[in-house]
């Protein structure tokens, strides 16, 4: 006889169903990030993801789905998350020892991995994996575009020097 804790029941199947694609997704995002060389990458947004996605199942799973408690889990993600962009936006620069913003756009791939994890913890992997590609298609080609559009607007001005990503 199974023990009542280990037993893989119906729950367990959805935890999976709703955890690895937070895993994978923000994965993917973080993947586009270590190829850039930047702070977080794979491991971290993939745990990003999946934590969110826990949090989620488990506030609508304990508390169920309309008397606020998801609500209130979301707010806590987000303000969670918060902290993790910051320590991301404020890095030291090296040369003068002081503090610099910088990775905005990695921050903002914290955040929106933390939304796609929520999404997917509340059972809207669709949505979470439509919201997934829309962002890797930013990262691809934004950088891109930035630089089209302000090379339309400087004509012939010096270029700024300008870390974009």
């Amino acid at each position: 006889m199974a023990h009542p804790v280990l037993e893989f029941d119906g729950r367990f199947f959805e935890a999976l169903l709703r955890l690895c694609p937070a895993l994978l997704m923000g994965g993917l995002i973080g993947l586009n990030r270590d190829l850039r060389g930047k702070p977080v990458g794979f491991r971290t947004l993939g745990l990003v993801g999946m934590g969110s996605a826990l949090m989620t199942y488990l506030g609508i799973s304990m508390a169920g789905a309309n008397d606020g408690s998801a609500s209130r889990v979301f707010q806590g993600i987000i303000t969670g998350i918060g902290f993790l962009g910051a320590g991301v936006i404020l890095q030291p620069n090296s040369e003068e020892r002081v503090r610099e913003v910088r990775g905005l756009t990695t921050a903002a791939c914290v955040w929106v991995t933390a939304c796609i994890g929520a999404a997917c913890g509340a059972g809207m992997q669709a949505e979470a994996l439509l919201v997934t590609v829309l962002v890797l298609l930013l990262l691809f080609v934004g950088g891109w575009i930035e630089h089209r559009i302000e090379r339309v607007l400087h004509r012939g001005s010096p270029q700024r020097e300008e870390r974009h990503g």
